[in-house]
């Protein structure tokens, strides 16, 4: 093994990955065998051999962070659990810290520890001597997706910014929009909302999926920022008095993002709510959603049958979409043959033949799906079932020889059969092709650095304090909770005799369903969420 390598952004990606891979082996971290599995995995699924080791348990963050120290022959510094304040990020300049991805980890008069992705960087540590030349410097490994969140504190305030952009006279709308996006993708914020007002608009992110302020523009700005987004989403620019949607594709350095575009008239003006997509799925497992070990096997065992519906049911926001591309990563092999039909296409998977609903061209959910089977599938995912003509096509796509996936809106799974009834499917005929209907909702998960317990009524639970991790929300990230009924012979018998969401629970809690708040209560009790989040999505009795 080379006695200096490169573990900062400038390495190639298949360069990383040999070299990650030589060092978990060569520090016992590692077995060969898992290595092999994880190489395996990582070729068949498109991720890398860390997505499956910490996917699988087999590795940690902190441990893999532990590994690279080790080699480098100096600390760990974990700045997930000890996070830098904004004090101690200032202390670099920020093109400095960002040239060489350095942080402060821990600072008193004789020493200062230096966190970095790479400590063998070459002019890093004479840099650091003329930033601290009465202080030791001691250098630390640390992992740089955790670096890069340490440089959130560089970032000024949206309107300060906004402010100097607009004093400089330079390119001011484009410079703004690119500010607003960029800040988006920072603090992952699933959408952004521009809503005028009388005199002002304000901007809104969605994170967690909780809307929070970030910014108000001057009024006199938004007509110009309003027709820059129509061209960048080729809409009608004379156009003020009815919705449009469209899509732009942002890139800007390392900010990369496809975003969907929806604009509608309100009476003080046109309000812009912008969905932030990914690029390609990177992280969709099933691991990492919040299923229970016996709902995990249950999905994967209905996923393995060559023929058959899946349904994932829930409001629109509840995570259903990353559910069945979770699913359909782990489908995706090179003898299946794998296609779907959205509106939109949101995430881009290789090997998947994607088509996208068009209302332009009159390609409709029905006629796409009719088209699909037609194309040898063996697998079939449908964006949503909405009308009639789509379910009963799905319907009989799944009776002959598909596995095929879906969602669609109902309150939960109980409630997804007497709808799917209603709209003319012959009992009969879901009864032999249903296999498994999933409900879904998403809470937001306890942010883990500030997390702490307390007592009520006996009973131990969780919240977060509040830091500068999840920006003082006692929030970061969310997880779902689940309700799933099997469809087996007895819930087929019932099925055939028109049965009320009532009658369908009454088989599936006697077969060991749990509701969406049972499922949650466990997740609560394990310190994942909060009791007040739980009761925000879901109610206790059934």
């Amino acid at each position: 093994m080379k006695n200096k390598i490169k573990t900062g952004v400038e390495l190639k990606e298949e360069e990383k990955k040999i070299e990650i891979k030589e060092i978990l082996l060569a520090e016992n971290y590692v077995s060969p065998e898992d290595m092999a599995k994880a190489e395996k995995y990582a070729k068949d699924n498109q991720v890398s051999i860390t997505d499956y080791l910490f996917n699988e348990e087999i590795l940690t963050k902190d441990l893999f962070g532990q590994a690279m120290a080790e080699f480098f022959k100096v600390e760990y510094s974990d700045l997930n659990s000890y996070p830098p304040n904004k004090e101690q990020v200032l202390l670099i300049p920020e093109e400095t810290a960002r040239q060489f991805r350095i942080i402060v980890f821990k600072r008193d008069e004789r020493a200062v520890m230096i966190a970095t992705d790479n400590p063998s960087q070459t002019g890093m540590l004479e840099t650091l001597v003329q930033i601290f030349p009465k202080q030791k410097i001691i250098l630390s490994y640390s992992l740089a997706e955790d670096i890069e969140e340490s440089f959130v504190h560089y970032r000024k305030t949206l309107e300060t910014r906004f402010g100097k952009i607009i004093q400089e006279e330079g390119k001011v709308i484009p410079q703004i929009i690119d500010e607003i996006i960029q800040d988006s993708l920072i603090f992952n914020a699933s959408d952004i909302h521009f809503e005028p007002q009388s005199e002002e608009v304000l901007i809104r992110f969605r994170i967690d999926g909780v809307l929070q302020e970030v910014g108000r523009i001057p009024k006199n700005y938004y007509e110009n920022m309003i027709n820059r987004i129509k061209v960048q989403a080729n809409l009608r620019t004379d156009e003020h008095f009815s919705s449009q949607d469209g899509a732009i594709h942002f890139e800007k350095g390392e900010s990369v993002a496809d975003i969907r575009v929806s604009i509608v008239p309100i009476l003080d003006g046109e309000k812009v709510v912008m969905r932030i997509l990914s690029k390609y799925v990177r992280g969709f497992n099933l691991s990492n959603l919040g299923l229970s070990a016996g709902n995990e096997k249950i999905l994967t065992d209905a996923a393995s049958k060559p023929f058959g519906m899946i349904l994932v049911v829930g409001p629109t926001g509840s995570g259903k979409t990353t559910t069945l591309y979770s699913l359909i990563r782990i489908l995706n092999k090179p003898q299946v043959n794998i296609a779907t039909i959205e509106d939109p296409a949101e995430y881009k998977i290789k090997g998947i033949n994607q088509i996208q609903v068009n209302k332009e061209t009159n390609l409709t959910f029905s006629d796409g799906l009719r088209s699909i089977v037609r194309q040898d599938p063996d697998i079939i995912l449908v964006g949503e079932i909405r009308d009639n003509e789509t379910v009963e096509i799905a319907v009989n796509a799944a009776l002959t020889g598909h596995l095929l996936l879906s969602t669609f809106h109902a309150n939960d799974a109980a409630t997804a059969i007497p709808r799917l009834l209603d709209m003319k499917v012959e009992p009969f005929l879901l009864a032999s092709t249903m296999e498994l209907i999933i409900a879904q909702r998403l809470v937001r998960r306890i942010c883990e650095n500030c997390r702490y317990s307390y007592t009520e009524k006996k009973q131990t639970f969780y919240k977060g304090k509040g830091c500068n991790v999840c920006n003082h929300t006692g929030y970061k990230g969310r997880i779902a909770i689940f309700e799933f009924i099997q469809i087996t012979a007895e819930m087929q018998d019932l099925i055939l005799k028109n049965p009320s969401s009532k009658e369908i629970w009454g088989i599936a809690s006697k077969q060991g369903s749990k509701t969406l708040f049972e499922d949650g209560m466990e997740k609560v009790k394990s310190g994942i969420t909060t009791i007040e989040e739980l009761r925000r999505v879901a109610s206790e009795k059934k």
